[in-house]
């Protein structure tokens, strides 16, 4: 029902007589102010939503425009700061002074006032990657499944979603209907060869960095953003060659599972990896915009959202509803805690993705819940990073070279090679702050993964004048080590049963190296989300039909069932399976 004039001017009418100004100009539904200079110090961010009496689908662009002007100027003479105005959805971001919140709480066409949320980035290094054992399936009450490996420039992510197969039968993403992914995150370096500068849009909205504008310089420092858009889009036989690459991998670099389809990355999240509410929203809206339907030029558009984390927000509720209501499908990370689903993830109109392994088990980090809708490869996904951003870590010692090293995520870069010394202490784990052992000195300590953590195992190696370090683990598995503190000389992993061999052969020569690269491997429901978002396009491309919940639906209704049968809270309805979602088979 189209909102009429008389109930337009009472909205208009009780608003005004609530901060006693006229109406000012504001900007179109969908675009949002430009920050403005001289926010007063003292202040807090908070997203302010006003009363809707009726759906923005029925105003007009007049009354919408109106309406939008009328609430800009509460805020304003409440003596708030807009950042960010929603007219479609009624709400806005704003700086409030306790007094201005006060004020503006009293409006009576404001239906709530609520903190602005922070969001972050769903992945981190692959491996585990603190003190404590392993877990175990058996502890999760899951079971291992088929096994899927890499092969060539497919990854094993891209092997579970069977890319060979659609590749094969032309299922790309690449269609007459035009198709985006539109992923929202750190940004992406647009030189990585992968992308083969075929990106089709891109836009910054964390206006708190400087020269984050371009694509094609610097824009990704935390690089996340560029590996999830590398699942989505790396073109394939456009890698790096013989530089830049992990241990093993193709010379070609690897592939995406969209490859065919129209990219777009919105920065929302910043050089940390976080970003807040309404910079994430201004993005959504972005992507939306891209809509043939919204005055964009493309037909379908998957809005891909790898961050997660914050507080439950009925703006950001109201948003992802419009931005649904007007055609646009939305997928987003559940989360890394091993917990609840996270927001966004956890909104309506959001469809949720957990992660699995390349045996099909449920992630120990992957959230849980009621929200999640699908699964994805989510752990050791291998993906272009920034260039030179990666590191790549080779070991040997006892005269054998070492398979699947992991280098730590603040080690030292550079080469090593000298005397391998066992570091000492209960089992070998060099445990105890302070711990020292002169034999280190000017060699590589040895070190065995086990009740302390890793920084104290590497500062206490360090300290005692080691020139690298290799930790081996204490369970089946590849050792990705995180760090708090960042050291100069080369940190590693290695595999349990290397360590406990070159452990038998001391004293030996071995060599540590860390060099940079130009992919990486990552874990986390970031990793997961690029997969199911990338296989939504190109079902998408061969049934472009579908409306956004018809293509929910079909994904849902075909996906691989996982775990307990039928919908679980670990798997959602399985691994998403664009073959068969395509063809039935």
């Amino acid at each position: 029902m189209k909102l009429t004039h008389p109930l337009l001017a009472t909205t208009l009418a009780l608003t005004l007589a609530a901060c006693g100004q006229p109406s000012a100009v504001t900007p179109d539904a969908a675009a949002p102010t430009a920050p403005v200079a001289g926010t007063p110090t003292g202040t807090d961010s908070y997203l302010v939503g006003f009363r809707q009496p009726l759906t923005a689908q029925s105003l007009g662009a007049q009354e919408l425009a109106a309406q939008a002007a009328v609430q800009a100027q509460a805020i304003t003479a409440a003596g708030g700061v807009i950042s960010s105005q929603w007219a479609d959805i009624s709400a806005a971001a704003v700086r409030l002074s306790p007094a201005a919140l006060t004020k503006l709480r009293a409006n009576p066409s404001v239906e709530y006032i609520e903190q602005e949320a922070v969001h972050r980035a769903q992945g981190r290094p692959s491996g585990t990657s603190d003190a404590r054992p392993a877990s175990t399936l058996a502890a999760q009450g899951l079971s291992a499944q088929a096994l899927y490996a890499p092969s060539g420039e497919f990854t094993w992510g891209d092997n579970a979603l069977r890319v060979p197969a659609l590749r094969a039968a032309g299922y790309t993403g690449a269609s007459t209907t035009r198709v985006a992914v539109c992923v929202l995150d750190t940004g992406i370096d647009g030189n990585h060869p992968e992308f083969q500068r075929k990106l089709t849009g891109f836009k910054n909205f964390v206006t708190t960095e400087t020269n984050r504008n371009d694509p094609y310089a610097l824009n990704d420092v935390d690089g996340h953003g560029t590996h999830v858009a590398g699942t989505v889009f790396a073109q394939y036989g456009a890698g790096t060659g013989t530089t830049g690459l992990q241990s093993g991998m193709d010379a070609a670099g690897v592939g995406g599972v969209a490859t065919g389809a129209n990219l777009f990355v919105g920065r929302v999240l910043g050089d940390t990896g976080s970003g807040s509410s309404s910079g994430i929203i201004n993005g959504v809206n972005w992507c939306v915009a891209q809509l043939k339907s919204q005055g964009g030029t493309q037909d379908r558009v998957v809005v891909s959202m790898s961050l997660g984390g914050g507080s439950k927000s009925q703006t950001e509720q109201r948003a992802y509803t419009a931005a649904y209501n007007k055609g646009a499908l939305i997928i987003a990370a559940t989360g890394n805690d091993g917990a609840a689903v996270s927001y966004p993830a956890a909104y309506t109109q959001v469809a949720g993705v957990a992660a699995v392994d390349s045996n099909l088990a449920k992630a120990d980090f992957s959230n849980f819940g009621t929200q999640v809708d699908l699964s994805g490869p989510g752990v050791a996904v291998l993906s272009p990073v920034p260039l030179g951003q990666g590191t790549a870590a080779s070991a040997s010692g006892g005269g054998v070279t070492f398979a699947d090293v992991q280098a730590a995520d603040k080690t030292g870069r550079g080469s090593f090679t000298g005397t391998v010394v066992a570091a000492g202490g209960t089992n070998n784990e060099f445990c105890g702050a302070g711990t020292r052992n002169a034999a280190l000195n000017g060699n590589i300590a040895l070190i065995a993964r086990g009740t302390c953590s890793f920084e104290e195992k590497t500062a206490n190696a360090v300290a005692s004048g080691a020139r690298g370090v290799m930790i081996y683990n204490n369970a089946a598995g590849a050792l990705g080590i995180s760090l708090t503190n960042t050291y100069a000389v080369p940190v590693l992993g290695i595999q349990q049963a290397d360590g406990q061999a070159l452990l038998g052969k001391l004293p030996t020569t071995g060599t540590v190296a860390v060099t940079s690269a130009d992919y990486a491997y990552l874990d986390g429901t970031s990793m997961a989300t690029p997969h199911v978002s990338a296989a939504a396009a190109v079902v998408w491309a061969a049934k472009p039909t579908l409306t956004n919940t018809g293509l929910l639906n079909l994904l849902t209704s075909t996906a691989r069932d996982l775990g307990t049968a039928g919908r679980d809270n670990n798997f959602g309805y399985g691994l998403v399976d664009p073959l068969k979602a395509i063809t039935g088979q």
